[in-house]
């Protein structure tokens, strides 16, 4: 008997609110059971200071932000932390909550555990980055009230995950106001939510990056001028990580095509955008090409196996990867170069 009342009395308790509850501190007390001391934690829901000062972490709620003693809590009017204010390296200017400080306090450990990745591996920061970026940060801009934008917005969005949690607390009106069955509830979805969230960048999107990061780095194997980057594997999203691993790797002279094959087993030449949310091309393919296709097309070019070029010169397919990589080069050819002092 003495046995399991000493098991009970050294279980660990995470502490947060009672009442109505928000995404951050559930998607807080998701992360922290991911740890090994938190595993089979209980989650103590009071805003009794006595009973909050018996956890053995507290968040969002107790008024003190003190990592020391295991307290994140962000409503003090005191708090104005960012990410970038507590770790200056990161850029992300974003107000913290709940979620926001235990992902900056505790993320690596959390992805570690869920990954397998080690703090040495290099994926492991780049996951770190890319979740926090991508899914904590609106959960803490939400609930922190920052709007995405100024001004008035055309529609309003009501399907994010703070609104889905949201949904879970009782009715205003409803009878019953008990929020425990609730909060479980939101804990589950969070919880799926996040775990599938890490697993498509673990899966997809970091595979995705690297395959792109290889084609950067061996560029001027594709071309001397260094502006034309081939995929090794058609089908895998680049933009995003072209533009980032362009800062990254400091590449001096902006990439302007990039080469892969279609499902078809042809090859396409897609212009670079000027960048992620726009149409506008660092370098279109040639005007008079544009909307012609097949043989009219390689007879207007001069290059064998043309298939077509889109009317807004954005994309342009080959039968060969070589007759790709020559639309590329005889565009590149015809764009203006800065003169040389």
């Amino acid at each position: 008997m003495k046995a399991i009342q000493s098991a009970f009395l050294m279980k660990m308790r995470i502490g947060t609110h009672n009442g109505t509850f928000h995404c951050d501190e559930v998607l807080a007390c998701f992360l922290l059971r991911q740890l090994p001391e938190y595993k089979d934690a209980e989650i103590a829901r009071s805003r009794d200071a006595s009973l909050l000062a018996q956890c053995d972490v507290v968040v969002d709620v107790g008024g003190e932000y003190d990592p020391a003693r295991q307290r994140y809590d962000h409503h003090q009017r005191s708090f104005a932390e960012s990410f970038h204010s507590l770790c200056p390296e990161k850029r992300w200017v974003t107000k913290l909550s709940s979620a926001g400080l235990i992902y900056l306090h505790f993320g690596r450990r959390v992805l570690e555990q869920l990954t397998q990745l080690k703090q040495h591996e290099p994926q492991l920061e780049v996951l770190y980055d890319k979740v926090y970026e991508n899914l904590v940060q609106e959960v803490d801009a939400v609930d922190n009230g920052i709007s995405q934008c100024d001004g008035e917005v055309r529609y309003s969005i009501s399907t994010t995950l703070s609104a889905r949690v949201a949904h879970l607390n009782p009715r205003w009106n409803s009878t019953h106001q008990d929020t425990e069955e609730g909060f479980q509830k939101a804990l589950a979805l969070v919880g799926a939510e996040f775990k599938d969230r890490l697993d498509y960048y673990m899966k997809a999107w970091l595979p995705a990056r690297e395959i792109v990061q290889q084609a950067v780095q061996t560029r001027y194997q594709v071309d001397p001028s260094g502006e034309i980057v081939l995929l090794a594997q058609g089908g895998c999203p680049w933009k995003e990580h072209l533009f980032a691993l362009e800062k990254e790797l400091k590449v001096d002279v902006p990439i302007k095509f990039v080469l892969y094959t279609d499902q078809s087993g042809h090859w396409r030449v897609q212009c670079v955008p000027a960048g992620l949310n726009t149409f506008q091309n660092r370098l279109s393919l040639l005007e008079e090409w544009r909307g012609v296709r097949d043989e009219a097309l390689s007879e207007l070019s001069g290059i064998p196996g043309c298939i077509f070029v889109h009317a807004s010169g954005f994309i342009g397919g080959n039968r060969t990867q070589e007759g790709a990589l020559e639309m590329a080069k005889r565009t590149l050819q015809t764009a203006p170069r800065p003169l040389l002092n």
